[in-house]
């Protein structure tokens, strides 16, 4: 994998901003922890030719797996322990008929995973100890975001009309063997993105062309709160490991902390130039990274906003994952075809030490 990045792209990187001192009793030194040299680790790259971007990565459960997803009908695994070439990934097809386009690993085992074709309207699920599919759910609708609850037992999931859908597991009626079942909930929830929170009791919703971040009782789906999040839209959300934050990015660059035992915003971080994409909080909580629709990642410290460092990137990433429990985290898309240049090419990017 490739660790340069060229000057021209990297003119486009503009650099961090710094905001006034943190409260001292928030910094890393005060609460007794080393903080990552960050600025020592360079970005590494794997190109793959293709006209078309890889629009999404994740991580197995176990952090020894990371999966891509986006060029066409394949989904893509590699062992980033072993290598990261092109060649070294084990290929999984014959459950799409179309583009797929997002991935999502089941949180209670490394093996078990789902992938989502905008084009041909299926969730497929798979084991990644057989090369077939165990399971294939046909839409009527085309769904773009996946996301497990904590007991890998059911599965959230958003449409491109924005319509909020669940799939459980379990046995229907007389059956012996148990499957995947679209929920009988209809659908007439509006959200762009949505994931269950870590005790799989509430689920957090976002839209597009909302300004607030929406967290409603799972399964009742009774609004528990609404918390004004960003003026022009909130569209990324995460977690924070340890509870006690949520974090929510939007249209207008800013991604707001939200302190999760009284629902207020306890920090806003400003140091993105450009709308959010993604956010991800390191497997500590201490670590939040920000993937937005500039050439570059930007990584802050959770109890400060502070900007640590920004990584730049060959294109902006639609998604940002860090490792479950290393301080690494992988990004994806596609470079820009420019004149003179060479053709665009899809990328998969891994930032950090420890693999």
């Amino acid at each position: 994998m490739s660790s340069q990045v060229n000057s021209k792209e990297e003119e486009e990187v503009a650099p961090l901003q710094r905001p006034p001192s943190p409260p001292l009793h928030t910094t890393f030194a005060a609460r007794g922890l080393h903080a990552q040299n960050f600025p020592a680790h360079k970005p590494r790259d794997l190109r793959i030719p293709s006209p078309q971007a890889i629009t999404h990565v994740a991580w197995s459960c176990d952090g020894k797996r990371l999966a891509g997803v986006g060029i066409d009908k394949i989904t893509r695994i590699w062992t980033p322990e072993t290598s990261m070439e092109s060649r070294a990934a084990t290929h999984f097809s014959g459950g799409h008929s179309d583009d797929v386009d997002y991935i999502s690993w089941n949180p209670t085992h490394p093996e078990l995973f789902c992938t989502s074709s905008q084009k041909d309207r299926r969730i497929v699920f798979w084991d990644a100890r057989q090369s077939r599919h165990t399971q294939q759910i046909i839409l009527k609708i085309s769904p773009v975001q996946t996301n497990y609850s904590p007991d890998g037992r059911a599965l959230i999931f958003t449409s491109a009309g924005h319509q909020l859908f669940f799939l459980t597991y379990g046995k229907d009626g007389d059956a012996t063997k148990a499957q995947w079942h679209l929920s009988d909930k209809d659908g007439s929830i509006v959200a762009s993105t949505a994931m269950f929170n870590h005790v799989g009791d509430g689920i957090i919703l976002t839209h597009h062309s909302e300004h607030s971040v929406r967290v409603m009782d799972y399964p009742t789906l009774t609004l528990r709160e609404s918390p004004a999040a960003h003026v022009g839209g909130c569209v990324a959300v995460a977690l924070d490991p340890r509870g006690r934050y949520l974090a929510s990015g939007g249209y207008d660059s800013i991604v707001n902390m939200f302190d999760l035992s009284e629902w207020i915003c306890a920090r806003t971080i400003s140091t993105c130039e450009n709308a959010i994409n993604a956010l991800s909080f390191s497997y500590d909580g201490e670590y939040l990274a920000i993937a937005n629709t500039g050439p570059y990642i930007d990584i802050c410290a959770t109890e400060t906003g502070a900007p640590l460092h920004r990584v730049p990137a060959l294109a902006p990433s639609p998604t940002v994952t860090w490792h479950p429990s290393k301080y690494v985290f992988a990004y994806c898309g596609q470079t820009k075809l420019r004149e003179g240049g060479p053709p665009p090419v899809a990328i998969i990017s891994l930032f950090g030490g420890g693999i």
